[in-house]
């Protein structure tokens, strides 16, 4: 299993050309009509921190702002189809794997992982519990015997992970990240980002683990709200951030910190859930003392050279 935290072997030598652009990132996923998650969440993640998302379409959820009705998968020879033309065409830096709705599908890039070798393999594994219970466990037995021996770094909740890692759990205690990612090394994942860990107080706790040692942890506050996209926003962020030659430790601390951000200027489109603001970037903090500038004044309409640079995180945590 190649190390994350090394620059990956990209399938083809890129040009002087192609080193000043944005690094590319495959990523497999479904839609969601709401944005609130999928392939939308993927999309505008990436591109916030740096990098070019090359989406390929999974599936199509029917759902609304407050829960998954539905989910249509597509074939596995079309997904094939979409990740290997481009592919050919286009050196990927990282695979970005979501929810991609069989275990055919997923069958699908477990295989072109294995025939990029060298590539990191980004894998987020969602809440799964609007889903009919025979088909998760159908998927999830996949997602473990063919993708996580791809992987080389898992996401996801505490709560998730536990019951789909950790079923038979009955220790006195709640297993820490390093529990979780020892049960995800025997199957080949070197490294496991858990999210949602419970604090004392108005608090979580985030953590990079591999069987041996927690590399990063990082506690925010919590904020009271159901937000939809939480750990799409994150892995994508993680993943495109890696994409742009960070260390893994440094990408996990860099995308908890935007995830945060993004979190504390969440809003809500509908009637539903809360959706991560990924754009909170583009928003002018000087909007409202601009409506009173004078006549005279000729602000130069051109942004700065900070204009489009994240802001620090200035969340209490």
């Amino acid at each position: 299993m190649t190390d994350p935290t090394d620059a990956p072997d990209l399938p083809q030598d890129r040009s002087d050309e192609a080193e000043a652009q944005p690094p590319c990132v495959l990523v497999f996923n479904s839609n969601d009509p709401s944005a609130g998650a999928g392939l939308a969440a993927d999309l505008l993640a990436m591109a916030s921190v740096g990098a070019h998302a090359l989406p390929v379409l999974a599936g199509v959820y029917i759902r609304d702002t407050s829960s998954v009705l539905d989910h249509h998968t597509l074939d596995e020879d079309v997904v094939s189809e979409q990740a290997r033309t481009i592919a050919e065409d286009v050196p990927v830096q990282v695979i970005k794997v979501g929810f991609v709705g069989s275990p055919e599908n997923l069958a699908v890039v477990a295989e072109l992982a294995d025939d990029y070798e060298g590539v990191p393999v980004v894998a987020y594994m969602p809440n799964l519990s609007w889903w009919e219970e025979d088909r998760i466990e159908d998927y999830l037995d996949a997602f473990r015997e063919l993708l996580l021996p791809q992987t080389s770094v898992l996401v996801g909740h505490h709560s998730t992970l536990r019951r789909w890692l950790l079923p038979d759990w009955d220790g006195s205690r709640n297993p820490g990240p390093r529990d979780i990612a020892r049960a995800a090394s025997q199957y080949g994942v070197p490294y496991t980002l858990v999210t949602g860990l419970p604090q004392s107080g108005q608090h979580i706790d985030n953590a990079l683990a591999s069987p041996e040692a927690v590399l990063v942890s990082e506690t925010f506050e919590r904020i009271e709200a159901v937000f939809s996209g939480a750990g799409e926003t994150l892995s994508a962020a993680l993943a495109a951030l890696l994409a742009t030659g960070l260390d893994l430790p440094e990408a996990t601390r860099e995308a908890l910190s935007y995830l945060d951000r993004c979190l504390d200027e969440g809003y809500r489109p509908g009637m539903g859930h809360v959706v991560p603001d990924r754009l909170f970037w583009a928003q002018s903090d000087d909007a409202e003392g601009d409506e009173g500038a004078g006549d005279d004044e000729d602000p130069d309409p051109s942004p700065g050279p900070d204009h489009f640079a994240v802001p620090f995180n200035d969340t209490k945590h």
